[in-house]
């Protein structure tokens, strides 16, 4: 009799233990939250602007890749209902992609570094976030969120609202999405290009996929 009532503690005992143990476990942080790094390496950030006029039936639109830019995103939630996104890009980096000659190249760089962004004087373009507005899971570690952040762009500080896919895998946070903003809301006057051969309309799109990595 002894016996079995110091087995049936002994099960109790245990019980309690994993009780515990299944407890502790719920009450973790999960492993997706922290601060992720953004890898400009492993990520992508192009800009396209679309000519105006007779040449825009020939596809003289220009695609710019900004391979230089840094950032973070930070969440301590499951959901990233409070996620927080930092992106500062290096407006000097910006280059055209397209198979143009180098003349023709090297003018319309100058002409974007010089004229519409003026790097000199604003070295970065940052875009901030301090909250998601809205976040939809659509499956099982991956979103889709919609952000009210701000964009700053060659000194003029604008609201502007993106839209990504967000997907999260072990300990890397992927991001891919667009969004279009108007020149003229940054002060930025739409100029020629090529001599005045390209003439560009106001509008821009800017299109991203960022890879960022979970720090320890």
């Amino acid at each position: 009799m002894k016996a079995a009532l110091e087995d049936v503690s002994r099960a109790h005992d245990l019980h309690q233990s994993e009780g515990g143990i299944r407890l502790s476990i719920a009450e973790s942080p999960p492993a997706t939250n922290g601060r992720y790094l953004i890898d400009a390496k492993g990520s992508t950030f192009t800009v396209r602007a679309f000519a105006t006029g007779m040449l825009s039936a020939f596809g003289h639109s220009p695609t710019i890749a900004i391979p230089d830019f840094q950032g973070e995103v930070q969440f301590s939630s499951s959901t990233l209902e409070d996620a927080s996104l930092r992106l500062v890009i290096q407006a000097a980096s910006s280059t055209v992609t397209d198979d143009i000659s180098n003349k023709d190249r090297r003018e319309m760089e100058r002409q974007m570094h010089d004229d519409v962004l003026e790097v000199d004087s604003y070295p970065e373009i940052i875009y901030e976030c301090p909250r998601i507005s809205s976040v939809q899971e659509i499956s099982e570690g991956s979103y889709l969120v919609s952000m009210d952040g701000e964009l700053t762009l060659r000194g003029v500080t604008r609201s502007q609202p993106v839209a990504a896919k967000v997907t999260l895998k072990g300990d890397v946070l992927r991001a891919t999405g667009d969004v279009s903003i108007l020149q003229s809301d940054y002060e930025i006057r739409p100029v020629s290009a090529v001599g005045g051969t390209i003439k560009l309309k106001d509008e821009l799109k800017l299109s991203f996929i960022i890879s960022a990595r979970k720090q320890a």
